[in-house]
């Protein structure tokens, strides 16, 4: 199957010493992003939180202290929450040095890169696409209760599969012919997806996932051009 190919050697992928060096550039600036909103977090708590709760026989209860330092356990609960938009945002970051990087490796047919610009506008279509099917998750979940597990990978697996095809594919193609070699591939995009989806959801190996991702799609599309071909 076309997607777990592209998947392993992607993972394969992240040990080349080439490719490890922006593994560690995305693993830096994901902590980074994850203590900066903590550190947010703790200070907002601390500033407007409620400095003590009363309570019927018991009186006048300090808690601000154990508000403030309690909000570290938000930081894996950030890390799962926000793995998806975190990746959509640093996708236009890695997605060049990545592809180029695997192309250059497995001596595929290399690219002509994207702009910054253009790399950056990407990057902001993808995040703001999650953030919107991020909410869009969680108003329908009340109403579908089982299968909100399905809606959610399903819905983030065919989102970042998109987006990541594209950007990989868009090395090699204009806009157009990406977009239809994608729906004519369209199951192992999305097999691909949420593959992507259901590592982001696993602590501590989501860091790596953006650029696992733009790995895996750049293998991804020489397979299926090279099947298609």
């Amino acid at each position: 199957m076309a997607a777990v190919r592209a998947l392993a050697l992607g993972i394969l992928d992240l040990f080349r010493p080439r490719i490890f060096a922006v593994v560690a550039s995305g693993v830096a600036l994901t902590l980074g992003l994850f203590i900066v909103l903590q550190a947010l977090a703790f200070w907002a708590l601390r500033a407007w939180g409620p400095e003590a709760i009363a309570l019927p026989w018991l009186g006048s209860i300090p808690i601000g202290e154990a508000l403030s330092w309690g909000s570290l356990a938000l930081f894996p609960l950030m890390s799962l929450f926000l793995a998806a938009p975190v990746a959509a945002s640093f996708a236009g970051l890695f997605s060049e040095q990545v592809s180029e990087r695997v192309e250059a490796a497995h001596l595929y047919r290399r690219g002509s890169g994207l702009g910054f610009l253009e790399g950056l506008s990407d990057s902001l279509v993808v995040l703001g696409a999650v953030v919107l099917v991020s909410i869009a998750v969680l108003v329908v979940t009340p109403f579908v209760g089982p299968l909100a597990p399905v809606l959610f990978y399903g819905a983030n697996g065919w989102l970042l599969g998109r987006e990541f095809f594209h950007m990989a594919a868009r090395r090699h193609l204009p806009a157009d012919r990406a977009d239809a070699l994608r729906r004519d591939r369209g199951g192992a995009v999305m097999a691909l997806g949420v593959g992507i989806a259901l590592l982001l959801t696993v602590p501590l190996v989501n860091i790596v996932v953006p650029v696992l991702a733009a790995a895996a799609y750049t293998h991804l599309f020489h397979i299926v051009s090279a099947k298609r071909g």
